[in-house]
């Protein structure tokens, strides 16, 4: 992906896109947002915003850390993703509040902690969208944000690409599925010498290396997923199944056994308020 995908924009989408989602969450959402949180290190009794929660990979783990004397509000466009994150959660989570919400206009702030795995990609504006999540942190307060690197899922986005109808023919070359605006942050040094600009301080960015072995269902279930699911369409049941076997076809010939998932993860801390003269 070099972030050119990141997580499924999949406001409005259907429980089966959503299904297709969390069908990931062993193998793919999970992991990476266990290092996510790993590195933000939320703590007892803190207030947490967790921006583009999606199923809640991320959100449960940080309530669970949070304990009964802390709140995390998490925040996605989705509502069928935020109901899998609700039911995952059940009654055991009262410091979970759940929100279908687009979080670059989510106005509470004072969080301890904010925030966001694998979501600024899906933000209409990239910088004014990371500015607004970071002025929900409190001054001082912790801000993480989680990005693919480079080379991450490559080559299935074009591969998939190819293996469309008029060969990829139509796509627009700027489009956000292809995109995302991110290839200027997706290595560690890039994405925190741009969270610095955008006012953190002390910011530090991590690489998390990871590959995934590929099968064919696993291969396709990245498709359906991911944002690659939007380079799709409006394609009917066959063509989707005619485009899925030319994909699958074009891996086994190219002898695309693995794919790189590596994550970057920068944090910082939003700057002090200035001293009232």
């Amino acid at each position: 992906m070099g972030d050119k995908l990141g997580e499924p924009d999949l406001a409005g989408a259907s429980a089966a896109m959503a299904a297709a989602f969390s069908e990931l969450d062993e193998v793919l959402w999970n992991p990476i947002s266990t290092a996510a949180v790993a590195r933000a290190h939320p703590r007892f009794d803190e207030l947490v915003l967790d921006a583009c929660c999606g199923d809640g990979a991320a959100a449960l783990p940080t309530a669970e850390l949070v304990g009964p004397g802390g709140v995390v509000d998490a925040v996605d466009l989705s509502e069928p993703l935020v109901a899998i994150a609700s039911e995952r959660a059940g009654e055991r989570m009262r410091q979970l509040r759940l929100h279908v919400a687009d979080v670059t206009t989510w106005e509470p702030t004072g969080y301890d902690l904010v925030q966001c795995v694998l979501g600024v990609s899906s933000f209409d504006d990239l910088e004014a969208g990371t500015r607004h999540l970071i002025e929900r942190a409190r001054p001082g307060g912790r801000v993480a944000i989680t990005v693919w690197a480079r080379g991450a899922l490559d080559p299935l986005p074009e591969v998939l690409a190819a293996a469309l109808p008029d060969g990829g023919a139509m796509l627009d070359a700027d489009a956000p599925v292809l995109s995302a605006g991110l290839e200027s942050i997706d290595t560690a040094g890039s994405l925190a010498q741009w969270l610095t600009r955008l006012g953190l301080v002390g910011v530090r960015a991590h690489a998390v290396q990871r590959h995934l072995d590929l099968t064919a269902e696993l291969a396709w279930t990245l498709v359906l997923g991911t944002r690659l699911r939007l380079l799709l369409g409006e394609l009917d049941a066959a063509e989707v199944a005619s485009v899925r076997e030319r994909y699958l076809a074009v891996l086994e010939v190219r002898a695309v056994t693995s794919v790189d998932v590596t994550t970057l993860i920068g944090i910082g801390r939003r700057a002090a308020a200035a001293p009232v003269e």
